[in-house]
């Protein structure tokens, strides 16, 4: 089983794909694949297209090869490659889904679309915690709009919610989104008896 995880910046995603993660899936993020590049850390692939210069994995670094990447490879090459970062697994969640082409190639797998969403000023307070590297530039609530509109723009984020199976709102507690996923689960697994 695929299970592809979209959303804005800080809505939850990764948190979300660390819940399938303890249930037993394998968990790849569509930047791991251009970061593992960027870095030339390139042991768990079984081929990639091309090794660019070492650079450090900025937000802007990634954003700008991952664009690259999709012009030259096609629209689905970072779900390839995390596909293939993770061969050896029964169930792949991927974390960080961002474009229209990569959810189709998602489906046309058999796989299937989670989308998380919360509101600007939440999503805001879980960037300052989780403190990343990538996010170093984000330095007050008005950088990360900017940032937000900026991957809005070049993702249309925000329609592809149109194309998900399944939608978590995550304005509560770690609890409650768990529970959320939780039932997404039961659905999945409801579905496939």
């Amino acid at each position: 089983m695929i299970i592809g995880i979209v959303g804005k910046i800080a809505a939850g995603k990764t948190t979300v794909a660390k819940f399938f993660e303890e249930r037993g899936f394998c968990r790849v993020s569509c930047s791991d694949p251009l970061i593992d590049l960027l870095t030339h850390n390139l042991s768990e692939y079984s081929w990639i297209p091309e090794v660019p210069e070492k650079a450090e994995p900025t937000r802007d670094k990634l954003i700008e090869y991952g664009k690259y990447l999709k012009e030259k490879y096609g629209d689905d090459i970072l779900i390839r490659l995390a596909l293939d970062k993770k061969r050896n697994c029964e169930n792949v969640v991927i974390d960080g889904v961002r474009s229209r082409g990569e959810i189709e190639a998602i489906k046309k797998r058999g796989g299937v679309i989670i989308y998380v969403e919360a509101s600007p000023e939440k999503r805001y307070e879980r960037l300052k915690k989780r403190n990343a590297g990538k996010d170093k530039v984000i330095k007050s609530f008005e950088d990360f709009l900017k940032a937000d509109e900026a991957e809005e723009k070049l993702y249309h984020t925000s329609k592809l919610k149109y194309l998900a199976d399944f939608l978590i709102v995550n304005e509560g507690t770690l609890e409650e989104l768990k529970a959320k996923v939780e039932e997404i689960i039961s659905a999945l697994n409801s579905k496939k008896v």
